[in-house]
């Protein structure tokens, strides 16, 4: 197995960093930088990166495109990437504020064929090592393939998908986001198994499992060794007495300031955070009970990022958003929209973004004559949502009795919370039209 071609001078790789969701199954890597000013080259050093890439150049007949979505992936314009099995999803920046939503889709395994693939692999362990060390040996594949599985996407394999008008198959934005897949295949080859629908804990603790399996049946088992139950290794034992608690300070105080540290990316503010559980722990201290307690990590996150003074998306609040979205399994587009929902109306606010209901009969049923009375067009219900039929107009009513107004472009289905809510559907909609 020969190692993996060293990244050219120049070309930026996507963060090691990841955050896996439940079960391993969803993976959202950082925002690549923008390349080095003249750097050139493909956007792939190894083998398997740059299959990807063929295939995506083989899917289009149009190089303008192609260019162009090259040129979108080298300024950085593709957003935090998020993979799961059969999708790769990514806000990409156009020509416009808000980004358009691309998507591409690959078939995944179904579980004979990764039970076939498993069993093949675990009997080498030349491929179980060269997965640890983040490779793809051309064995692998070809294990793969004698077993009739196909690893690597042909270009009919390939299925994008965009928000933005142009029918381009692909269009620049995703072909922008197929060239930074290919990045996060260079230096991890898990991600395309995780497209193809297992995720690396997951294939890790089943190839192990496997592969010790198939070491048994060739020698004989070791003797067993005898273990304690951990209440009778404690028993017996006593631990000292807490001490007394200290007295409540008269005051949070202010946190002290924290250098970042060498070669640091931007971290979240440490001062913030301080700030924010001094103040909450003298809450609880004081008063015996948690200002927070009713919040999930996910809304405490979104608390953290609304509650910041600075307006707008400026390096330091795009560097909070990273952070708070790495913690929390997301990606920084979707805590943005948090944050306007929670701006917007609290825990509540959110909850009207993220969670659709069936309002019982009452004034959601009433909404509608009150919209027509006003001279509105006639909205169509949806649950608890009542949509524009011009699709860019939409109000959402709340647990509190209040509508919230959101807003989207034409033909989209993206949603973004506006204007401040209100009890009067007639009130919301007018809010809404001039906000």
């Amino acid at each position: 197995m020969s190692p993996r071609a060293q990244p050219r001078s120049g070309t930026q790789q996507p963060s090691a960093r990841s955050r896996p969701g439940p079960d391993d199954l969803r993976r959202t890597f950082e925002a690549v930088p923008p390349r080095a000013p003249g750097a050139d080259g493909p956007f792939a050093d190894s083998w398997w990166g740059r299959a990807w890439v063929t295939a995506l150049e083989t899917l289009s007949m149009d190089e303008g495109r192609l260019d162009r979505g090259r040129g979108y992936a080298d300024e950085g314009h593709v957003a935090a990437v998020t993979v799961t099995p059969g999708r790769v999803v990514a806000y990409v920046h156009g020509s416009r504020p808000r980004p358009y939503r691309a998507e591409l889709s690959l078939r995944v395994l179904s579980d004979d064929d990764w039970d076939t693939f498993l069993d093949a692999v675990a009997t080498r362990p030349g491929h179980l090592a060269a997965l640890l060390g983040k490779e793809m040996p051309h064995s692998l594949v070809d294990t793969a393939a004698e077993t009739g599985i196909k690893l690597l996407p042909a270009p009919d394999d390939l299925d994008p998908v965009c928000s933005c008008p142009d029918r381009g198959r692909p269009c620049k934005h995703v072909a922008a986001l197929c060239y930074q897949t290919a990045r996060l295949l260079d230096t991890d080859p898990f991600v395309l198994l995780l497209i193809r629908g297992r995720g690396e804990r997951e294939l890790l603790d089943e190839l192990g499992r496997r592969n010790a399996a198939h070491s048994a049946r060739e020698r004989p088992a070791a003797p067993e060794t005898p273990s304690v139950p951990a209440a009778e290794a404690l028993a017996g034992r006593f631990l000292p007495p807490l001490p007394a608690p200290l007295p409540v300070p008269a005051h949070p105080g202010q946190p002290p300031s924290y250098p970042d540290p060498p070669g640091a990316r931007a971290p979240l503010s440490l001062d913030h955070l301080a700030m924010d559980a001094a103040v909450r722990a003298r809450t609880m201290l004081a008063t015996g009970t948690d200002p927070l307690a009713g919040l999930n990590v996910w809304q405490d996150a979104v608390r953290l990022a609304a509650a910041r003074p600075t307006a707008g998306l400026t390096a330091t609040t795009r560097a909070l958003y990273r952070e708070l979205a790495f913690a929390t399994g997301r990606n920084p587009t979707d805590l943005a929209r948090a944050v306007a929902a929670w701006r917007q109306g609290g825990a509540e606010g959110l909850a009207v973004l993220e969670d659709p209901w069936d309002p019982p009969a009452g004034p959601f049923d009433r909404a509608r004559p009150l919209l027509a009375a006003a001279d509105f067009p006639r909205f169509q219900p949806w649950r608890n949502h009542l949509t524009h039929p011009g699709g860019t107009l939409q109000l959402r009513f709340g647990h509190d009795g209040r509508w919230y107004g959101y807003e989207s472009d034409p033909g989209e289905d993206d949603w973004w919370p506006r204007a401040s809510p209100d009890p009067d559907p007639v009130e919301a909609l007018t809010a809404l039209y001039g906000g």
